[in-house]
């Protein structure tokens, strides 16, 4: 892991005077980080891809930061351990960057703590970058009824890097049709055989499943997505099989995927596995209740590697082709989505999922969550429908993500 630090000295050119004015420093930072030293006038030698944090060696350097501004890194981290003047130089830094929208923090205190602070840091620099030039694969338009969980292209692009891709569902549907049953009849026998069981769907249904996770993967392969989101019901129409299956296998195969086309959901889900490498799946608020402070979440599809056992169900709404009914860990979870346009919003909760349930009336994989905030966000702010359920509590890993890239909380 490495850190540059720009270094800012009012006797830069003495960089043996720095290194010894601040050796207790550097010793502890070179424990366990890489160390380059960088001279402020050779900032434009690092590129965006390099995690840089201004050195303040001295008082005295305030002016220097001030002419570098176009070339300062964002946001801008200031390491000050109080020697020479240094932290009331930069405090004053601070306080002007911040005047002019730029975000800044100084690393001070006592050296474990700053230590703690740069990896996390480092660990949101990461998830920055490898989010950038990230392609989502968008595969028929949004479901019609998510009338709120649009996506500007340009903006998200902008903003993250990130890139979606419209892909017409006639080419998955060209690729399906060239399947064979015999292609996948062995993949379809491994899986029953894995399954706790299975109920409603016929083998040709879970044949026609199988032949479509072939197609989708093949898109997903040729156009070098990273995450992709389906509109299932199109698909279905057109193809006779369902999504759930499709995604349910390539998440688990680390391709992220979410279904209705939720573009939102989808670049929670990617951010989710990037800066946390877990997966996660999409679901359904369906019940809520206040007094209790729990809500059921359901959805007709899970990656397989987050169950313990797994149904194979035909999928709820349409009563047809296939339909993945998990038995999720109870625990702690984490819920979180992405919203907005330009996707600046989130949401952000932790909870107990305390029980799998079982109502006949909505979608297969079903689990009960009691939330450590309150449900009635869903009732009265919400962001939309889908929200995105991780195992494990990683509230403040994500929080500290969003809030560092000015992210606004709801």
């Amino acid at each position: 892991m490495v850190i540059n630090l720009i270094t800012f000295a009012s006797f830069l050119h003495k960089q043996a005077a720095v290194r010894n004015t601040h050796e207790v420093l550097l010793n502890e930072l070179e424990k366990y980080f890489t160390v380059n030293l960088i001279d402020y006038q050779h900032i434009d030698r690092l590129s965006p891809d390099d995690f840089s944090v201004l050195f303040i060696a001295t008082g005295g350097v305030e002016c220097k930061v001030i002419q570098l501004f176009e070339h300062l890194p964002r946001p801008t981290l200031l390491l000050a351990d109080g020697s020479q003047n240094s932290l009331a130089s930069a405090l004053e830094i601070s306080a002007w960057l911040r005047k002019r929208g730029m975000k800044s923090e100084i690393l001070h205190g006592e050296l474990r703590e700053i230590i703690k602070r740069l990896f996390i840091l480092h660990s949101n620099f990461k998830a920055q970058r490898q989010l950038a030039g990230q392609r989502i694969g968008v595969m028929g338009t949004p479901a019609p009824w998510l009338v709120a969980s649009n996506v500007d292209y340009l903006l998200a692009k902008r903003r993250w890097g990130v890139e979606y891709t419209d892909i017409s569902l006639e080419r998955v549907c060209e690729l399906y049709e060239r399947i064979s049953d015999e292609e996948v009849g062995e993949s379809c026998a491994d899986l029953a055989g894995r399954a706790l069981a299975c109920r409603e769907a016929s083998p040709e249904d879970l044949l026609r499943a199988m032949r479509l996770y072939r197609a989708v993967k093949q898109v997903a392969t040729e156009e070098r997505l990273n995450a992709l989101t389906l509109n299932c019901s199109l698909l279905e129409k057109q193809t006779k099989a369902t999504g759930c299956l499709a995604l349910s296998l390539l998440n688990d195969e680390g391709i992220v995927a979410g279904c209705e086309g939720d573009l939102q959901s989808i670049f929670t889900m990617l951010t989710v596995k990037i800066l946390l490498g877990k997966a996660s799946f999409m679901a359904n608020p369906s019940k809520i209740n206040v007094r209790t402070n729990e809500v059921v979440l359901s959805h007709c599809t899970i990656g397989l590697n987050q169950t313990e056992k797994f149904i194979i169900r035909n999928h709820f709404e349409t009563d047809s082709s296939i339909g993945i009914q998990g038995i999720v860990p109870t625990g702690d979870v984490t819920l979180v989505k992405c919203g907005g346009e330009c996707l600046d919003e989130y949401y952000l909760s932790t909870g107990s999922l305390t029980e799998n349930t079982n109502y006949i009336n909505m979608c297969r994989t079903q689990i009960r969550v009691h939330l450590d905030t309150p449900v009635s966000y869903f009732l009265k702010t919400p962001l939309g429908n889908h929200h995105i359920v991780l195992q494990g509590n990683y509230k403040s890993v994500l929080e500290e993500f969003m809030q560092v890239n000015g992210c606004k909380a709801y």
